[in-house]
């Protein structure tokens, strides 16, 4: 057995070499369906007539001139425009301070104090559903917050990293309204829709209902996966820093800090949530005028919240840490400020060379077009069946996290499908927010379980940073199966309860239309 766990680690890729190989296989796959003219015609509606129309999805090659151009001349434009690689920089600079004022260990001990530990990986789990929300951005700011909650709180901080990863990716099917996603989700829903029955519209509030039951109970179950299985198999965290004594009571300086910071917060963001709120005199500065729903304006892909997010949060942490630092005397001149602004970058050259190499993988896997292939494939199939009632709800389901794959976008995938999913699914009965409903949850089930999706590579990224021995890319992927797996038993049981019962999914919203 020795021999076997050995054997296993030293073959065990680390995730820049999986990377890489997964890019060479995109590349080798890409020439074998072009040389085999791989193509699907599938029925798409299209956004501005609101018609179907056939479209036509081909494999782009990677070995043939263009495709070889393509990779020498865009994969430095890919990296620096990866998303995931700006907004993590500029996250760590905010949690930095945070973390190197003592903020971040005063305000945990506070918040865990008189809290068990259970309670406290439930609170966080309700906070990473909740805040998935919010779209992607949630991920660069609070898998690294809970790694540290985990760490300070003498517990492994990968299972901070873990926990919250799966959490934020589940969470994508568990907003009790709809999310800027959701939103975009529901743009095409509404047009595919209008093909059976003109002029339906669907309400930001549609699925309330059996929202707040699956974030309870998902919040429970992934409460469970984390302190029953997860936690135990990883055991206790073993740090190279020195050993400081547990905290049993605040310091008269440590609570100045802590009242100065959270004073100054407040005012922040105040000032901030008045620039969001409509309608108010001097107010509404920060909202897109130009979309029709509030989530629009506040998440639309052109809103200054989406485009401005990460940097309204970085200056918060950054207030938070200077007074809690001025107030404690831990900052004591501009030196210091900038030594705990770079603090948490110290030691990222692993992850910006796992970050180069996951953003080239994914640049390579879009613009072959394989996801698009695989889903139109899927899509073609699905209506070439005469399934109803629970066989099609299953279908679907299947067919949904197939494509999510290779194709993670919930927006881009629901294009391709939504053409073909809503009107048979309408045709044997059902709603259409039942049909989006049963697309984005089945999608989430495989969200954290594929390197395609842009924020995965920050998971891998800090699983590197805290697991000395390293963890290869498939290792990171098991620890998070454990919670797909209960997450999609949750999601089958609840569809089938809220479809034979007849519950309504939310606000003027069932199952059946």
């Amino acid at each position: 057995m020795k021999k076997f766990k050995n054997l296993r680690d030293r073959v065990m890729l680390h995730p820049i070499m999986a990377f890489l190989l997964m890019s060479g296989l995109v590349v080798l796959l890409s020439g074998i369906l072009d040389l085999f003219d791989a193509s699907v015609t599938y029925n798409k509606i299209n956004v501005k007539t609101g018609n179907y129309e056939s479209t036509l999805v081909t494999v782009e090659s990677l070995l043939n001139l263009s495709g070889i151009k393509y990779i020498f001349s865009n994969t430095v434009s890919s990296f620096v425009s990866f998303t995931p690689l700006s907004m993590l920089l500029i996250i760590l600079i905010g949690i930095g301070i945070m973390d190197r004022s003592g903020f971040l260990d005063t305000i945990f001990f506070v918040l865990t104090k008189n809290v068990s530990k259970t309670t406290v990986t439930f609170i966080l789990m309700l906070i990473c559903i909740l805040a998935s929300l919010t779209g992607d951005l949630c991920f660069v700011i609070l898998i690294p917050l809970s790694a540290l909650l985990f760490k300070y709180g003498k517990r492994n901080p990968i299972v901070g990293i873990i926990s919250s990863f799966a959490a934020l990716s589940l969470g994508f099917g568990m907003n009790f309204m709809l999310s800027s996603v959701g939103s975009s989700l529901a743009d095409y829903t509404i047009m595919s829709a209008n093909v059976i029955s003109s002029g339906y519209v669907i309400s930001s509030f549609s699925f309330l209902l059996i929202m707040i039951v699956a974030i309870f109970v998902g919040s429970c179950l992934l409460t469970y996966i984390t302190e029953r299985i997860i936690a135990p198999k990883l055991g206790k965290y073993e740090v190279d820093e020195e050993i400081v004594e547990p905290k049993e009571k605040l310091t008269r300086r440590e609570k100045r800090g802590l009242l100065l910071a959270l004073f100054g917060a407040t005012i922040y963001l105040l000032i901030f949530i008045y620039n969001i709120i409509p309608n108010v005199p001097f107010g509404g500065n920060f909202l897109d005028y130009s979309q029709t729903r509030y989530i629009d304006k506040l998440f639309g892909y052109d809103s200054f919240f989406n485009s401005g997010f990460v940097f309204v949060v970085t200056i918060l942490f950054f207030i938070l840490g200077l007074l809690y630092g001025i107030g404690t005397k831990s900052i004591n001149n501009h030196r210091d400020i900038c030594d705990f602004l770079s603090h948490s970058l110290d030691g990222i050259g692993k992850v910006i060379v796992l970050i180069f190499c996951a953003s080239m993988f994914i640049s390579l896997l879009k613009y072959t077009n394989i996801g698009a292939l695989v889903t139109a494939a899927l899509a073609k199939m699905l209506s070439n069946t005469n399934f109803v009632g629970v066989p099609l709800i299953l279908l679907v389901f299947i067919i949904s996290m197939i494509s999510t794959i290779l194709l993670p976008s919930f927006v881009n995938r629901w294009a391709i499908l939504s053409g073909t999913v809503v009107p048979m699914m309408m045709t044997a009965g059902f709603s259409p927010e039942f049909a989006q409903l049963v697309f984005t949850v089945s999608s989430s089930i495989m969200y954290p379980l594929t390197p395609a999706m842009a924020y995965f590579v920050i998971y891998v990224s800090f699983m590197e940073k805290y697991e000395k021995d390293g963890t290869g890319l498939v290792k990171s992927i098991k620890y998070l199966i454990p919670y797909s797996l209960v997450i999609l038993a949750m999601w089958i049981v609840l569809i089938l309860i809220w479809y034979f019962v007849g519950i309504p999914l939310g606000i003027s919203t069932s199952v059946i239309l």
